[in-house]
């Protein structure tokens, strides 16, 4: 599939340009940048990619699939652009700015035949992946408890459309570490029943919502309770799921993002594993984690595949908008 990528930011740079390259059955056709800075590390690193500086070049380009990693504001556009001109897309997250424009997408791909996918990356992470398993091997038991967290402690604020007042721009974090864990827990537990929310905005100067809280009651008893915080002076476990016959507790991010910024790629010897020391526990010992796996997102759009339901991506925003309602009123919402 002869593949453009519209946007070589950290999204484009790290988790698109490295994965399409090394997937059999996708070829880097082209990327699309008007920075001139951005042009020469793609010319030096993709020597073979057409440099395109528009998304109006694309059109005329013969593309199999287009992948969207322009700045959020910009996503729904872009890729609703990409298949009224027939071509499959990628779509990175946010997938769009609300459960409406997102479900006209769908509308779209649906009536031309076409893949439309939203880039949910996350469900590759070697901890959710052991987490996953530890469901499926029913190791824990029923389970009532998913924690989850995205944290960190960013006091100073960075003049980016990421830490934007503008609702347009879809800054908040709510927007976006919070679109990795509404899509984790939906892909666990399914669609929520209720959400409540807290969404604040705490460090002094800042625009954008900076601290979340989201509780999400799902089918059988099940409550996903996720933090995001730009603020957290200490980190809590990225993961506590608790079960009527054992719990898992792991700390720590993932470490494919910082092996992508370090310029490695999956080819490299080891990807995806984490040293023993990094390890999660269950019932307190030691528990090797999954090797993580984000090549496996392009391999299955190689194959024809929609490795993330354009549906999912809906429930996400759904939540997303019932959260900002919650937040409000002070009430749970019902989904």
């Amino acid at each position: 599939m002869r593949t453009a990528v519209v946007g070589y930011g950290l999204g484009g740079a790290a988790f698109h340009a490295p994965f399409i390259e090394a997937t059999e059955g996708l070829t880097l056709s082209a990327v699309v940048t008007s920075n001139p800075r951005r042009q020469a590390e793609v010319a030096a690193r993709y020597p073979n990619a057409r440099l395109l500086s528009s998304l109006d070049e694309v059109w005329t380009g013969n593309f199999d699939l287009v992948v969207i990693t322009t700045p959020n504001r910009f996503h729904a556009t872009h890729a609703r652009q990409v298949l009224e001109h027939g071509i499959n897309v990628v779509v990175d997250k946010p997938f769009a700015g609300s459960a409406m424009e997102a479900r006209a997408l769908a509308s779209i791909a649906s009536s031309r035949g076409l893949m439309l996918v939203p880039f949910h990356n996350r469900r590759w992470d070697g901890d959710f992946l052991t987490v996953r398993k530890l469901l499926n091997d029913k190791s824990l038991g029923q389970v009532h408890k998913f924690e989850s967290r995205f944290e960190r402690y960013r006091p100073e604020i960075k003049s980016s459309w990421k830490e934007s007042g503008d609702p347009a721009d879809l800054g908040s974090i709510l927007f976006d570490l919070g679109t990795h864990l509404v899509d984790q827990s939906v892909a666990l537990f399914g669609r929520p029943t209720t959400v409540h929310a807290e969404i604040t905005t705490v460090r002094p100067g800042a625009k954008a919502d900076d601290d979340v809280f989201l509780s999400l009651t799902h089918d059988h008893g099940v409550r996903s309770h996720l933090w995001m915080s730009a603020l957290a002076a200490d980190l809590g476990p990225r993961f506590r799921v608790l079960g009527h016959d054992a719990a898992y507790v792991k700390y720590g991010m993932d470490p494919q993002e910082d092996r992508l910024k370090a310029g490695e790629t999956p080819a490299t010897p080891g990807w995806g594993e984490e040293p023993e020391e990094a390890w999660g526990t269950l019932n307190g010992t030691p528990h090797r984690t999954e090797p993580g796996a984000y090549q496996d997102f392009y391999t299955q759009v190689a194959a024809g595949k929609t490795p993330v339901s354009p549906q999912d991506a809906v429930t996400g925003l759904e939540v997303i908008e019932a959260a900002k309602q919650s937040a409000t009123t002070g009430d749970a919402v019902r989904l």
